[in-house]
């Protein structure tokens, strides 16, 4: 990669040895200008003129650049010669991790596009079906969306990529962090069979997400924008500032929002090792000790836990710090400081390894931060300073991972599991219109924070390869099994895809029917399936292969 400055906006840029120019306002063909006029742009930022070309040129491109620096401009405007209004098919896909974005994106798409005839959808979760299938019927060219809602449609039939020509991520690396991995896989199965245009944008690029732009872009190029450094590298540090007594919660919310596939927490004292493991426990976090006070036994099985991916969290003082190879290890917190320069490199090198994703986070306070200040200029480390995060930032974290998990758990369930779970729905209703505070809101609050403490248990898978493949595969046999056992059991079909709304209609009624009789679901499909096996209705009920009916819920078997 060649590197060059934009000095007027004090911004440093990597692009690629076969780098195409830049482009201005005025290069521009007809219909992108008038897009440019109706959204009243007067230049191009620096991103949008250094990323079009290669988008204009059918090239796969990787954009790094921070939030708030035009990127969405810079994939939108180079998809107007590319979409045919006259063809009411969805052309380009992009996908964006929160509904906020997807409806500002959608926004500024029906203001590029909204004078030459395309259209465009927004498709997020936490809503209804009926107005994002009315538009999908309508025919849009472009949809923007959240994984899991996009894979949703596609298993609904209400969304088609055969036509597909452009593909979008938009904050690739926010994505992998809220757990969209899965999903993001499971709609690339529905790609069409052909190369399809492929631009990735992130405010990051540590190697899970270059990893990712492997398995989804053809020979990409890297385009690179920062204020002061480009995040490439395999190893990012960072620190942020907080009061001593803060430190605990500041690293419950950093783990929140980081979302590490594992962490190991570094302590000055075997003291700090045991408060912040209680204090990591307490949150739900899978977490363990590991200090000198252990016997080498106690040792080798917390190291053998979190080397097998049985432990996410290993806290630790420097005595885990040397000759301690964990794979895979995405993040090092300090809660501290070390006391020497070495230590620091010690301890961050327990991640970045063997190319996985690494991150270092120091937290520190006023004279801490002075300290890692000076290890970073003796060792030429580029460091940089975050924000900590604040509980709205986790709150908002949280509800978008959980409601990602959710949702694809919903996607696994069976019609009858559906119909169980519909039985609840006018008091989830209820509870979701009490006031904030009425005790019902603390209810469902109760349910979702249960519901959020075992998914800290769940392994997050970010992107591995042939591991990825393996756990795809391993993934339908285990539904195959699955639906096997519940065909057995006479519970139904574990559809891989959502029922559509009027199964589910005939579903309830078929059970309504059964309620006026006395039976219920599962005993008139037993009934219908001994008929099958014994000849019709005429076989007899009795027959030795027969099993005994269900006893209906509440009541005797017959």
């Amino acid at each position: 990669m060649s590197e060059v400055s934009l000095p007027s906006e004090d911004i440093s840029v990597q692009q690629p040895e076969n780098a195409l120019p830049p482009v201005s306002l005025g290069d521009l063909p007809d219909a992108m200008r008038l897009a440019c006029e109706r959204a009243g742009w007067q230049t191009l930022m620096p991103v949008q003129s250094l990323a079009m070309p290669y988008i204009m040129a059918g090239r796969d491109i990787m954009v790094q650049s921070r939030t708030g620096s035009g990127k969405t401009g810079c994939y939108l405007l180079p998809l107007l010669p590319l979409l045919d209004p006259e063809r009411k098919e969805t052309q380009a896909l992009i996908l964006v991790p929160t509904r906020e974005l997807a409806v500002q994106v959608d926004a500024e798409a029906r203001t590029l596009f909204g004078g030459d005839g395309i259209a465009s959808a927004a498709l997020y979760g936490g809503v209804g079906y009926k107005r994002q299938t009315d538009a999908l019927k309508a025919g849009v060219q472009v949809i923007v969306g959240t994984p899991g809602r996009v894979l949703d449609h596609i298993l609904r039939r209400t969304l088609d990529l055969e036509t597909l020509r452009a593909l979008v991520f938009d904050e690739a690396d926010r994505m992998l962090s809220i757990g969209f991995y899965p999903d993001m896989k499971e709609v690339q199965r529905h790609l069409p069979r052909r190369r399809i245009l492929t631009t990735l944008l992130s405010a990051t690029f540590p190697p899970h997400v270059l990893k990712l732009a492997a398995e989804f872009m053809t020979e990409p190029s890297l385009l690179s924008l920062s204020q002061k450094e480009v995040h490439v590298a395999e190893v990012q540090h960072r620190f942020c500032e907080v009061k001593p007594l803060d430190k605990d919660r500041a690293l419950v919310r950093l783990i929140e929002t980081e979302n590490p596939a594992s962490a190991i927490i570094f302590c000055n004292t075997r003291a700090n090792v045991t408060y912040v493991t209680e204090v990591l426990q307490g949150f739900g976090y899978d977490a363990e000790g590991l200090s000198s006070d252990l016997t080498q036994n106690k040792r080798e099985a917390v190291l053998n836990r979190i080397r097998a991916g049985e432990l996410q969290f290993l806290v630790a003082t420097d005595v885990a710090a040397r000759g301690i190879d964990i794979p895979e290890l995405s993040h090092v917190f300090l809660y501290e400081p070390p006391e020497d320069h070495e230590s620091y490199i010690h301890r961050a090198g327990r991640t970045g390894r063997a190319g996985a994703a690494g991150t270092v986070i120091s937290l520190v306070d006023v004279m801490q931060k002075m300290e890692l200040e000076r290890i970073a200029r003796h060792y030429h480390i580029d460091l940089s300073a975050m924000t900590p995060p604040t509980d709205e930032d986790v709150a908002k974290v949280a509800g978008e991972r959980l409601t990602a998990i959710l949702e694809a758990r919903f996607r696994t369930l069976s019609g009858l599991e559906r119909l169980r779970a519909a039985r609840y729905a006018a008091l989830a209703r209820a509870l979701a219109a009490a006031d904030e505070n009425d005790d019902n809101v603390m209810l469902l609050a109760m349910l979702l924070d249960e519901s959020h403490q075992k998914t800290l248990r769940m392994h997050r898978p970010l992107p591995d390869g042939k591991k990825d493949a393996d756990r795809t595969e391993n993934g339908r046999n285990g539904r195959r099994r699955e639906r096997g056992k519940r065909r057995r059991k006479g519970e139904g079909e574990l559809s891989d895809a959502p029922q559509d709304a009027k199964n589910a209609d005939q579903t309830a009624a078929s059970s309504a029917n059964g309620a006026q009789t006395g039976e219920d679901a599962p005993r008139r499909r037993h009934r219908r399936s001994r008929r099958r096996r014994n000849g019709g209705d005429g076989g007899s009920p009795n027959a030795p292969d027969a099993p005994h009916a269900p006893a209906a819920e509440g009541g005797d078997a017959q």
